[in-house]
Order: C-alpha cells, then sequence, then structure tokens
C-alpha cells in the first residue's frame, strides 16, 4: 500500500511540475529558464527522492514489485545514488546557482533515469519481467525525457545567445 502512494506521489508530482512550470514558463512572454528552475527540483526529488527513500526504506517490497533481487549492495548502492540526486538539486535550488547548475544535475539524473529505463527495458525482454513496475520505467522515461526537450533546449539557446 505505501508503494502505491509513493508510486502516485511521484507520478502526481510530476504532473503538477509540468503544469505548474508551463504556466509560469508562458505567464509573460516564454520564459525556459524560470519554467524549469521550478521544475527540475520538482521532478528530480519527486522520482529521484522518493524512490531513494523506497529503496532504502522498502527495498525487499520495491524490489518484489519489480521482479528484482532483494537485499543486494547494488539496490542499496542505486536507492543512495538516487538520494544524492534529489538532495543534490535541492541544494542547487536553494542556493539559487542558476540554469547551469540546474540543468548539469537534470542532465545526471536524466542519464542514469535513461540508462535505468533501458535496464528495465532490458530485463523485461531478456527474463520475461513483465510486472507493470519494470516495464513501465522505459515508457516513463520518454515521456520525461520528451516534456523536457522544448524548454532544455529553449533555455540552451538563450545561454548560447548570452555567450556570443
Amino acid at each position: 500500500m505505501i508503494l502505491q502512494i509513493l508510486d502516485i506521489t511521484r507520478i502526481l508530482s510530476v504532473c503538477i511540475a509540468f503544469y505548474w512550470g508551463y504556466t509560469i514558463g508562458f505567464a509573460d512572454g516564454y520564459d525556459p529558464i524560470a519554467q524549469l528552475h521550478f521544475m527540475v527540483p520538482v521532478i528530480i526529488v519527486a522520482i529521484a527522492g522518493l524512490s531513494g527513500l523506497e529503496g532504502i526504506l522498502f527495498a525487499k517490497q520495491s524490489a518484489e514489485i519489480k521482479g528484482y533481487e532483494s537485499g543486494s549492495n547494488y539496490q542499496r548502492q542505486s536507492a543512495i545514488a538516487l538520494l544524492s540526486y534529489a538532495v543534490i538539486a535541492l541544494i542547487v535550488y536553494f542556493s539559487n546557482w542558476g540554469i547551469k547548475a540546474e540543468l548539469t544535475i537534470l542532465f545526471a539524473f536524466i542519464f542514469f533515469f535513461f540508462f535505468s529505463g533501458a535496464n528495465h527495458a532490458w530485463n523485461a525482454i531478456k527474463h520475461k519481467n513483465y510486472k507493470w513496475q519494470n516495464i513501465n520505467r522505459p515508457i516513463i522515461v520518454l515521456l520525461l525525457i520528451a516534456g523536457l526537450i522544448y524548454p532544455v533546449l529553449m533555455a540552451l539557446e538563450i545561454l548560447n545567445n548570452s555567450n556570443k
């Protein structure tokens, strides 16, 4: 039950981040930097932070619903890595280090999340692990990337133009 609540919280938090991010981003003309400033920490904390806590506090149940082995050092390390993304995203946000730092932590997180999705897809194909918690990862990653492409490209364009 608690894992379902965490799952729903992750999904709703990311949906809220996209809704508010696109609302903020287009409030007074388009401002992708303001949009990402809001969205990046919410998305990373919602996904990586909650997943990291899940992996540490509910390791056995979390592994079971994904069809993975439980209790390995790798499982713990993965949870700690996820928590580190969330903590750094919050530090960057509250320290107001700017869009370059926000994009850096976003890219590191997306890189991890993309290859995690590839690993889940591989697990589904190779080991016929068709549990929902396993097969949804590649789909969710691709949707997340698709939703972030436009604001990231626009922010990078602003950064490139300001460096000329």
